[in-house]
């Protein structure tokens, strides 16, 4: 579990590094029947920020617990990417493609945290 919260972290660090804004990690450690433990979401402003995040993510998560994705979803148009660490998904998005599939609202029984922006 350490270990989960350890890659939750970095990959905010790895999310926060290129400005991604708007990030909410959801807890799915108390939701039966959940494909992962953690969801973390964030907000890319341009389909060439949501590309800068995604490959932050990935060197953040490599360098800092030699971490890498088991699959990764959307490059291709940039408008939402899903990065899958097993227990952590992690999704960016552009925010009208977030507003629109509202994942938080999807996991309504899960804890949200809100990460602050960084300046």
């Amino acid at each position: 579990m350490e270990q989960t919260r350890q890659l939750v972290n970095t990959i905010t660090k790895g999310i926060q590094e290129k400005k991604g804004s708007s990030i909410v990690i959801a807890d799915l450690t108390g939701i039966e029947g959940t494909i992962c433990k953690y969801f973390v979401i964030c907000q890319g402003n341009s389909p060439a920020q949501v590309e800068a995040i995604t490959e932050s993510v990935g060197d953040f998560a490599r360098k800092e617990l030699d971490e890498k994705p088991s699959a990764v979803a959307g490059q291709g148009n940039a408008q939402w990417v899903a990065m899958d660490y097993g227990d952590v998904l992690v999704h960016i998005f552009l925010p009208d493609v977030r507003e629109f599939y509202d994942l938080e609202h999807l996991w309504a029984d899960a804890l949200l945290t809100r990460i602050p922006d960084v300046d």
